[in-house]
């Protein structure tokens, strides 16, 4: 899949059709990073002859839906990315895109060329830092709507990168940078202050802390909690400015400071930050993702320093002298962590039988929920361009890591997932055979959730997006150890945006595979939203069981190892997944890991001369190398987890290669899609049809300014 213009560092949100859009990104850069061979009137590339990319820094690029019956070379299967049709207002690299309830999108921020940090220093011009800072704000589509300046981002000059912001139940937008915070009602542009972070902790790039909603459930009525984990507590002026950090970061522990925070209580007390418990080890670049299960699992990153890359520091004049090359970090963690939000506080984090990765995950790496709810992770290149020497490599090799319950022998396989999910309204039933679970029908049916999980838009350890929204449910168990699950329809627009997501049913802490589904109308405008849904009260019956594999129930506890009979199953539902694992080319190209045209022009992939020591806790940074990967799996003797390579056979392997079962792959239904309004759609027969998203229209000249060099 070609993108014409360059994503790098580009943000990104899903589309009410089950579309993805990124947005912004770079200029044209050649070889080592330097600015494109033919450039704008602002200084920046206009394209490069080498790397044949054009110019990124406008560039609004759509991917629609595509299903397994589809031919991926198939224009409408082709990212279309024509900035001459749609573009953005503003420059943007490291902008925020959030979903609206309506389906469109805010476009936050940005840089508006390269560098380390979003300002000079000292910081005199904190609004425009010479025109190299985008503190703005504008929507997509744009509909009539301009360019605004946004205080906050004035107010956060510098450290504003990828703000954290999160859609609220009021229809008000958190947003979270620097060491600020505020609840912002963007539509009239008003801005209410909250606490500062507590302990001067720094969570947005380049500090790059672990943030994410907490799961949205009945319980806590559906009322958003943000989870912010790790990240950076350097005092202000070691941030430097554009260039390069002032102090020799990689010497810097991360921060193991977490905090709890609900923008809007439900009972009208004024909003705080609340400590949670610390992460195991300090992390920079750990990236949270949600399972099915409802634990939040953090993966990769590194115990000291920041992302973002540079040839010194102020305290390192000579790139020679730079210890980890490029790499403005070190101690790379290669052990997950889980954190269960509704163990009691002082028993969240644990990292008990989890697998440890011997591949480091620095800066540009990455992760994101399969279907089959294992864990997709790639990524890492701390270099201006391909290194596959430098003791951070630039890195080709992708792995799956499966979660502990992984473990268990049987998995739920409901039957009667819908296509579609509406605002409130009619319920619908799932069927879950009696071979899904062993023990009780009553224990098994009380402990069922559904949930809707959006894995989001996943790019430089964030998630933009991500979502874990659980519907109410009853049950009905029958005679037959059967049990039908009465479901609620999802709450509203705000709660989770209209989209793709994916439906999954856990039963004892063991996940179902995901079902992709659509949430609204598959339509950009107001939702409409439909009384809550009645369910029938639940019905139990005592001498019902299951019959699933094996003797007793996966176990949901933290931490579980099953070394016995239990060992010999993992290895085979694991091995029979890998087994079955191909290249998947969508979540490579959303990913935007590396571009292709960089890959071709590149050096050939290859196991690095030299690697780092990967560690699974502990301070410090090692300094003994480590070998290359070996061939096997290194699977582990405990069942709970595993890291497992991804599997390059077949370069033109299809995309759904990755089981979502033990022998069925899984498959989005032919035509699925099909019945989806896509008025907006960019592969419209006639180019006009896109003319209400060419925001481009009234675009100012581009305002005059210094060229930065467009290396990180």
């Amino acid at each position: 899949m070609d993108v014409r213009t360059n994503v790098f560092c580009a943000s990104g949100m899903h589309l009410p059709n089950g579309s993805y859009v990124t947005f912004g990104g770079n200029g044209a850069i050649g070889r080592g990073g330097e600015i494109g061979s033919q450039r704008n009137p602002s200084g920046n590339g206009a394209w490069d002859a080498e790397y044949q990319d054009f110019d990124g820094s406008k560039a609004i690029r759509i991917l629609n839906p595509c299903t397994s019956s589809d031919s991926f070379a198939a224009t409408k299967c082709q990212w279309f990315d024509d900035p001459a049709l749609i573009s953005m207002q503003k420059q943007r690299w490291y902008s925020t895109a959030e979903a609206l309830a309506d389906g469109s999108l805010v476009l936050i921020g940005g840089f508006v060329n390269g560098g380390y940090i979003n300002r000079n220093y000292p910081n005199r011009d904190p609004q425009f830092e010479g025109g190299a800072a985008e503190n703005t704000f504008e929507f997509y589509p744009a509909n009539g709507r301009g360019v605004e300046a946004l205080n906050f981002l004035i107010k956060t000059s510098g450290l504003n990168a990828y703000a954290h912001s999160f859609l609220l139940n009021s229809g008000k937008m958190l947003v979270q940078a620097n060491v600020s915070t505020m609840i912002w009602d963007y539509n009239a542009n008003v801005e209410t202050p909250l606490p500062d972070m507590p302990n001067n902790v720094v969570r947005v790039y380049p500090a790059s802390g672990a943030v994410a909603m907490l799961p949205l459930t009945p319980a806590n009525n559906w009322n958003p909690t943000v989870l912010f984990c790790g990240g950076s507590d350097m005092p202000d002026e070691a941030w430097g400015n554009y260039a390069n950090p002032a102090i020799n970061t990689w010497n810097y522990p991360a921060s193991r400071d977490c905090q709890r925070l609900t923008p809007e209580p439900a009972d009208g007390s004024a909003p705080a930050y609340e400590q949670d418990d610390d992460m195991l080890e300090g992390r920079t670049m750990g990236q949270f993702i949600i399972l099915p299960d409802g634990k939040m699992l953090v993966i990769n990153g590194g115990l000291n320093g920041t992302a973002g890359y540079a040839t010194k520091t102020g305290e390192t004049e000579l790139y020679g002298d730079m210890p980890f090359g490029m790499s403005l970090a070190s101690g790379p963690v290669g052990t997950p962590a889980l954190y269960d939000p509704n163990a009691p506080k002082g028993q969240r984090w644990s990292n008990a039988g989890l697998g440890t990765s011997n591949i480091a995950r620095l800066y540009h790496s990455s992760a994101i929920l399969l279907p089959d709810a294992s864990i997709l992770v790639a990524g890492s290149n701390p270099n201006v361009d391909v290194n596959t020497s430098t003791i951070f490599p630039t890195e080709y090799r992708a792995e799956i890591f499966y979660p502990p319950y992984f473990s268990a022998a049987s998995r739920p396989a409901p039957t009667g997932v819908p296509k579609t999910i509406s605002y409130g309204g009619d319920p619908f039933d799932l069927t879950i055979p009696s071979t899904s679970y062993t023990g009780s029908a009553n224990a098994a049916a009380g402990n069922t959730t559904v949930v809707l999980l959006r894995g989001g838009f996943t790019t430089h350890a964030m998630n933009m997006g991500q979502r874990y929204v659980q519907l109410n449910n009853t049950f009905t168990v029958k005679s037959d150890g059967s049990i039908t699950l009465h479901v609620a329809q999802a709450p509203n627009p705000n709660i989770l945006q209209p989209g793709p997501a994916l439906l999954f049913v856990t039963v004892n802490g063991v996940p179902s595979n995901g079902t992709m589904v659509i949430v609204g109308t598959g339509a950009m405008g107001k939702q409409p939203i439909a009384a809550p849904s009645e369910l029938p009260a639940s019905v139990t019956l005592a001498s019902a069981e299951g019959t699933g594999a094996g003797g007793s129930s996966h176990n949901n506890s933290q931490g579980n190892q099953d070394n016995g009979a239990g060992g010999s199953r993992t290895g085979a539902i694991v091995g029979g997944v890998v087994g079955a694992i191909a290249v998947i080319g969508l979540l490579g190209a959303l990913l935007g890991f590396l571009l292709a045209r960089r890959r071709r022009r590149g050096a050939a992939a290859a196991a690095p001369s030299t690697s780092y020591a990967m560690t699974g806790g502990g301070v410090g940074m090692g300094a003994a190398g480590f070998g290359a990967v070996a061939g096997s799996r290194g699977l582990r003797s405990s069942d709970s987890s595993a890291f497992v390579p991804l599997q390059h056979g077949n370069q033109s392997d299809v995309w759904n290669g990755s089981t979502a079962d033990l022998g069925v792959p899984y498959r989005d239904e032919d035509g699925r899609m099909a019945s989806i309004d896509s008025g907006w759609d960019p592969y419209a027969p006639n180019p006009n049809a896109n003319a209400n998203l060419n925001s481009n229209s009234n675009a100012p000249s581009p305002r005059v300014m210094t060229p930065l060099q467009n290396r990180y």
